[in-house]
């Protein structure tokens, strides 16, 4: 998990959130709208639209928009029909990748990742070269808000959580899939602020990388997050700390 949380880290240093870009409403819209057609629009019976819906909230986004993109969802409303998709691949140095996406043209998303791919030192895989490296995992991230890393080991390992890392001024907590909900339900309960929390595909192992393999990695994965259908890129690279000391 520690290759995890330093990309984590570096995003934070290089100012490359989502937010700062104008791209989180549009991911967050796709998320929301998917979610409702696949489970209902009553996020009391559904788990991932009810963390769509608080990851909408969390970002500030307006209550008319969440609503349209759950009427879209489930019909209410007129929209096209977003498919979810993951595409795998290499960067450089071999690293894996998994780009999750949600398009209404795959043909168009998939000639623009592979381009990305190309432009950037990388090359896409064919489908399950890479998906058995990682696994799904419920991963949360707080800003560490007073808190103890003590305090908040015993309160979501209480709740099922498997592991905390420590990184700058944040918490992050990784869970199994099944304990995910009841995780960040603890914490919601104890009013505390989550910053991101999203079932993720996580590394089994990570690769250490540096110098320009990691230079050349970071602006494929931002390359990747500028595509307006891609949702989330994932990757087992392990960033060195000299390198991640370098992005301040």
């Amino acid at each position: 998990m520690s290759g995890h949380s330093k990309w984590a880290t570096i995003r934070r240093k290089k100012g490359a959130l989502d937010a700062k870009r104008g791209k989180l409403f549009t991911k967050l819209i796709k998320e929301l709208t998917i979610a409702a057609r696949e489970g209902g629009g009553d996020p009391a019976g559904n788990p991932r639209l009810r963390l769509a819906i608080d990851n909408a909230k969390a970002a500030n986004m307006p209550a008319d928009n969440i609503e349209r993109a759950i009427k879209k969802g489930t019909g209410g409303l007129e929209g096209t029909i977003i498919n979810e998709l993951t595409y795998e691949g290499y960067g450089p140095g071999g690293i894996a990748l998994l780009v999750d996406v949600a398009t209404d043209n795959k043909n168009r998303t998939v000639a623009e990742v592979r381009h990305i791919f190309s432009r950037i030192g990388g090359n896409m895989g064919e489908s399950g070269s890479v998906a058995w490296m990682f696994e799904k995992k419920g991963v949360i991230t707080m800003p560490k808000q007073g808190k103890s890393e003590d305090e908040i080991m015993e309160t979501v390992l209480n709740a099922g959580a498997e592991d905390l890392q420590t990184e700058d001024e944040f918490y992050q907590i990784q869970t199994n899939v099944e304990s995910f909900e009841p995780v960040r339900k603890v914490l919601i309960d104890k009013k505390l602020i989550i910053e991101n929390a999203s079932l993720q595909w996580v590394a089994k192992n990570t690769i250490k990388i540096a110098g320009e393999n990691a230079e050349k990695m970071i602006k494929l994965i931002e390359g990747l997050e500028d595509c307006d259908d891609v949702q989330n890129v994932f990757t087992n690279a392990d960033f060195d700390e000299d390198f991640i000391r370098q992005q301040s």
